[in-house]
């Protein structure tokens, strides 16, 4: 390996190495100090994999785990996902760290490479590269022959994000056959509207002539392509937000399509007030109290990943009673409505989304969705593994 490259290396092994401190103790010793937690289940997790594979059961699939596997850690995911053919995320030195880990999997990088020291990373340790510019084309000149990098093109067929506009295709597809340190070559292209009426058959209309009468591997379906249209399942499906356990469909939730919640996100009641009419709760008096009612503080707030813009309503479930939120959510804590759980007190449990209280109600109550949610858990949740 060349000077340059070995010093990239370690800049890239540097970067997973966290600092030492000398200031706190370790993180089992606080797991339990507040009670807030995350649960994530290594079960549900390998049964929302199993239902994709069904669903598309002469592909093989990528198990999509950027974003540290949507938030629920990727060593956790890594372990639940052993039946997956291969794994996509997006960053470089994450992948090295998993080829030097043992992983032997066809591990695909979603956006390719950013730098001309890159390729020969990639190469060095067999990872894939989605090629979707020219630029990153004109990266791979420097590329040893006989370096054997595995690519695949990306295809622009409406999405407008990354990808070769249609016409662009062949020369981009011939530059990239002439490069001798080229191994294995694939297309691939991502649907804007697998999840709503206008569908994917317009973007599949342009796709299908360019790959017409070739031999490449084709890499077309997400998780609402997987779950509503098999005419894209092709070779590789790329399975994401579903093996999280959530629905890609705004009509409906996990469960109601066979899918597992695999992160619950839940707290404790730690106060409960008694209100009187016209009072307020919490910063800004955003609610006022029509009538007398009993409202519960729990510990979760916006610090602990929970969306600061919930409105009034929010749902939340305590004691296995739906009911929702109330105020503001703050830093630490947020209200509820306890009108429907007379029995609730201090020590009640809340589940602010996960088993029971699906992510995407809350999501849709919130404005945002449950993509964000999961994401957006706080690394100051402790976190319970379920097998």
């Amino acid at each position: 390996m060349r000077d340059e490259e070995k010093r990239m290396e370690t800049r890239f092994r540097s970067s997973l190495i966290p600092p030492p401190s000398s200031l706190l103790p370790p993180p089992s010793s606080l797991a339990h100090m507040r009670p807030v937690s995350a649960t994530i289940d290594l079960a549900a997790l390998r049964h929302n994999l199993a239902v994709a594979k069904r669903h598309a059961p002469c592909a093989k699939a990528f198990a999509v785990i950027k974003a540290n596997a949507y938030g629920h850690g990727l060593e956790r995911a890594l372990r639940a996902f052993d039946a997956a053919d291969g794994i996509a995320l997006l960053e470089l030195d994450t992948a090295v760290r998993l080829r030097q880990a043992g992983e032997r999997r066809r591990i695909a990088l979603l956006e390719g490479f950013f730098d001309q020291r890159e390729p020969a990373v990639f190469a060095e340790h067999r990872l894939t590269a989605v090629v979707h510019s020219r630029e990153q084309l004109e990266m791979l000149e420097g590329l040893a022959a006989g370096s054997a990098l595995d690519v695949v093109l990306k295809v622009n067929t409406g999405m407008n994000r990354l990808g070769f506009m249609p016409d662009e295709f062949p020369s981009a597809l011939a530059a990239l056959c002439a490069q001798p340190g080229v191994g294995e070559v694939g297309v691939m292209s991502h649907f804007a509207n697998a999840d709503d009426a206008r569908g994917v058959d317009w973007q599949m209309a342009a796709f299908e002539p360019l790959v017409k009468g070739t031999d490449l591997s084709v890499s077309l379906a997400n998780s609402a392509a997987i779950l509503r249209y098999p005419q894209s399942h092709r070779d590789w499906i790329r399975p994401g937000i579903m093996l999280y356990g959530c629905s890609p469909f705004a009509e409906s939730v996990g469960p109601e399509i066979g899918l597992k919640p695999a992160m619950t996100l839940e707290a404790q009641v730690i106060g409960v007030q008694n209100l009187k009419p016209g009072d307020g709760v919490g910063y800004g008096g955003i609610f006022t109290a029509g009538r007398e009612m009993r409202i519960g503080v729990v510990a979760c707030g916006y610090a602990d990943g929970y969306p600061r813009h919930a409105p009034n309503g929010t749902p939340v479930v305590v004691d296995g009673r739906l009911t929702g939120t109330v105020g503001r959510v703050s830093m630490d804590m947020l209200c509820v409505d306890l009108t429907p759980v007379p029995q609730a007190r201090i020590g009640s449990r809340a589940v602010l989304w996960g088993e029971g209280n699906p992510i995407e109600r809350v999501a849709i109550a919130s404005g945002t969705v449950g993509y964000e949610l999961l994401c957006a858990l706080a690394p100051r949740v402790p976190v319970v593994v379920r097998e």
